[in-house]
């Protein structure tokens, strides 16, 4: 005779196997690192000025006389008035070579140089076909990505400003969230030979200012480490489970009444 017993213990090993098949507890938490990881150490603080790179978009303005009247260089023939000129926006984009193809001059290499020396640079050449010019230069693309702490979201922030610390991405992104540890804020950084470094810092405590106000570059990745949640992902994962193992029981149960 079968044992009464026997459904039970079939459904209490589905559960099991259900279970650790299944588990998604903490499987949102990214960039894990074991306990005796060496991160790499920042040791430069200092402001910063950005260097010009592959594929960034730059916005590009162009004044005779020292700034006296922007130059038309998109003129269409109708004539337009200064303060028209003065609102519009020239973008063009720094190719896969480094170079940028500019109005009049060409494909200019502008790769590897701070803004200054871009600046500098382009009212040389330009100076052959203008009376003193004065010439803008602007990163517009520049961004960092944010994880908060918060399963699942993220954040892009731009840099609008060459100066733009970790406290102000982390406040353009929201702030950290409620699940987010202070004390394990990762940064992944590119080196000049296309390596990501790992960074981490401590601001939970006031010793972690110092950290808060190194400079952002291009293309960095701040990681804010979320706490782990074992129970309540693990009572979500047993939910479903449990209420299937009920429902066995209960049709077991409804069974055994009849016979």
């Amino acid at each position: 005779m079968q044992s009464p017993f026997r459904p039970l213990f079939r459904a209490a090993i589905f559960v099991l196997v259900g279970l650790t098949s299944g588990c998604t507890v903490n499987s949102d938490i990214m960039f894990k690192t074991p306990t005796d990881y060496e991160f790499d150490v920042l040791t430069d603080t200092t402001t910063k000025l950005f260097r010009i790179q592959p594929n960034d978009a730059l916005e590009f303005r162009l004044f005779a006389n020292d700034g006296y009247k922007m130059i038309d260089m998109v003129s269409d023939g109708a004539g337009q008035n200064m303060m028209m000129m003065n609102q519009m926006t020239f973008l063009y984009n720094v190719e896969y070579d480094g170079k940028a193809k500019l109005p009049l001059v060409g494909r200019v290499q502008l790769a590897g140089l701070e803004m200054r020396e871009a600046e500098a640079m382009l009212e040389e050449i330009y100076s052959e076909y203008y009376v003193r010019p004065f010439i803008q230069v602007q990163i517009m693309n520049r961004r960092v990505v944010v994880f908060t702490g918060q399963s699942g979201l993220a954040r892009t922030v731009l840099l609008e400003n060459n100066n733009t610390t970790l406290l102000e991405v982390l406040a353009n992104a929201g702030g950290m969230s409620v699940r987010g540890q202070a004390k394990h804020v990762k940064l992944f950084r590119l080196d000049p030979a296309g390596k990501r470094k790992v960074y981490t810092f401590d601001l939970s405590t006031i010793d972690g200012l110092k950290y808060a106000d190194i400079v952002m570059e291009g293309d960095d990745i701040v990681y804010v480490q979320p706490n782990a949640e074992i129970a309540r992902e693990a009572l979500n994962d047993l939910t479903p489970l449990i209420t299937l193992l009920t429902t066995v029981l209960l049709v077991l149960g409804v069974v055994q009444a009849f016979n």
